[in-house]
């Protein structure tokens, strides 16, 4: 990581950055936790099960159908895939992006 200057950096840029790393120490827990879950997906599909398999269901959230797009700056945000598009996906769509460049 390069080292900043930060006596040479405006009011302006500071908030900045204040305001990035605000963003980012909100969504860490957010994003390890879908890591961790999409290693255990993969680790169980490589063994031949699915994770429901191995866990069982958990009431009525086992049913819902499990994230398959993230919003790219906060994680906590998701959609299966189904149902209506978050306003998000659409933004994101309506700007030149494609879904995969939302996949988990």
């Amino acid at each position: 990581m390069a080292k900043i200057n930060w006596d040479k950096l405006s009011l302006d840029e500071l908030k900045d950055i204040q305001k990035q790393a605000g963003k980012a120490i909100e969504t860490f827990e957010a994003r390890k936790k879908l890591e961790a879950l999409a290693a255990l997906e993969a680790k169980a599909a490589e063994l031949g099960f699915t994770l429901k398999d191995l866990v069982g269901s958990g009431g009525a959230k086992a049913s819902k159908a499990p994230p398959k797009y993230a919003h790219p700056e906060n994680p906590t945000l998701t959609w299966s895939g189904r149902g209506r598009q978050p306003g998000w996906i659409k933004e994101g769509l309506s700007s030149g992006k494609s879904l995969e460049d939302f996949a988990i």
